[in-house]
């Protein structure tokens, strides 16, 4: 496989199916060269919902691109670019990149979208025809939004065979991951409309539309959106767990020197955060990890949450920078997780302690956490080196212009020199 264009150098590339399983190649070229090239600082970067190896490589080397002229002349710094099967809706934004608002505005699915569904579920085909149809179509019948929701259903496999199935929760509920999401086995009718209430809320800045009751057929879009992303995340959580940890721990054994510092935005802050669980026991490799508009609970670290204390798997500190700005995670990521864990309803309050993303307010509920604004841990000492740290970056992340705008709004330098300050790559 060729190796993508980048800014940076020397670069290496992983893939990973969605059972976590890696291209051995790949693998090997970056255990060898990390030890022959003497790499001293590795940064190894995953994307969140790009559906694509071309988008996350632009991604990539727009976010490395500051770092060399950033970092000290004598460091020895080498980069790596997770690509793993993911998908983005092509009304949305990639990051640092020009795009318009459709989200709201077009309700059925443009030949992007179908085609990543197609690559992304591969065999459903028939089952994205007739999703694909419906959503123009538009029926008044009750019946047919009911089964609108039943191929949704089976499209991403809400309860999957194989490695896949315990890796969905964030939370534990008495200790038992949660089973099938509420928002396939409720009604669609009523998750579709709370979708569409909730759409009807956003515009392009930030602010309320009028109210008007909302036709559920408003929101179906919206909830084959977050059941695709909800199928993504059991991926991420896989993939970093059965993945990218077992091969970090196997880089601790090539290049026992190395110093690991894992960086993921949205649901790739999910996977590179289940990595740390996928360690080999003993394994220090991993010097800072930063999360970027991270798409999972931020109670993820606290007690009951899912990867409870494994923020101690890191040999410096766990960095979350998060922005308010953010509307994927502020308003639609809590809806769509109380959907999936909620039987007491779906419609009423969006916002709230309880569905927060980390990429909204940061980590919550891990005793001494940090927070900063994002001017103070950019000062020379400014980051600990330990611990949980909050970092707002609002005052980057920040641009509007579609539901998710912000949330893809994260190639800056400033950010950047986060990933370098957490890793004390001096």
């Amino acid at each position: 496989m060729a190796q993508p264009t980048m800014s940076v150098s020397p670069y290496w590339e992983l893939t990973f199916d969605a059972d976590g399983d890696t291209d051995t190649a790949q693998r090997d070229r970056l255990l060898t060269g990390v030890k022959q090239r003497k790499i001293r600082d590795l940064i190894l970067f995953s994307h969140g919902w790009n559906n694509d190896r071309d988008a996350a490589t632009r991604l990539y080397s727009g976010f490395f691109a500051p770092i060399p002229a950033l970092a000290p002349p004598a460091a020895r710094i080498g980069y790596a670019g997770v690509v793993w099967p993911s998908m983005r809706f092509c009304d949305e934004p990639i990051p640092n990149f020009p795009h318009t608002a459709t989200a709201i505005a077009t309700p059925g699915l443009d030949d992007g979208t179908r085609h990543a569904l197609l690559e992304t579920f591969p065999g459903r085909a028939t089952v994205v025809e007739s999703i694909a149809r419906l959503l123009v179509q538009r029926p008044p019948e009750a019946s047919e939004l009911e089964e609108f929701g039943r191929l949704v259903r089976e499209l991403v496999d809400a309860v999957p065979p194989g490695p896949q199935a315990p890796f969905a929760a964030d939370t534990l509920a008495e200790g038992v991951p949660q089973d099938e999401p509420e928002m396939f086995t409720g009604s669609t009718a009523t998750a579709c409309t709370a979708f569409a209430e909730a759409l009807a809320g956003l515009d392009g800045d930030g602010g309320v539309r009028g109210f008007a009751l909302p036709n559920p057929w408003d929101g179906a879009k919206e909830l084959l959106r977050q059941a695709t992303y909800y199928a993504m995340k059991r991926r991420a959580g896989t993939v970093g767990e059965r993945g990218l940890g077992p091969l970090i721990g196997r880089l601790a054994e090539a290049a026992p020197g190395v110093r690991v510092h894992l960086v993921g935005h949205s649901f790739g802050g999910r996977l590179v955060s289940f990595a740390l669980r996928g360690l080999p026991e003993g394994v220090r490799t991993v010097k800072s990890v930063t999360l970027l508009q991270g798409a999972f609970s931020h109670y993820a670290f606290a007690a009951q949450g899912v990867l409870q204390g494994h923020q101690n798997r890191i040999d410096g500190p766990l960095v979350c920078c998060y922005s308010r700005f953010d509307q994927a995670l502020s308003t639609m990521y809590p809806l769509a997780s109380r959907m999936a864990d909620d039987d007491r309803g779906l419609i009423g309050e969006v916002l709230g302690a309880k569905w927060g993303a980390m990429g909204h307010d940061g980590v919550q509920s891990v005793p001494d956490t940090r927070a900063y604004r994002l001017a103070e841990v950019l000062a020379p000492g400014g980051l600990p080196t330990s611990g949980c740290v909050n970092v707002d970056a609002a005052e980057v992340v920040r641009r509007g212009g579609a539901p998710a705008g912000a949330h893809s709004d994260i190639v800056h330098p400033e950010l950047a020199r986060v990933v370098l300050a957490a890793g004390r790559i001096t």
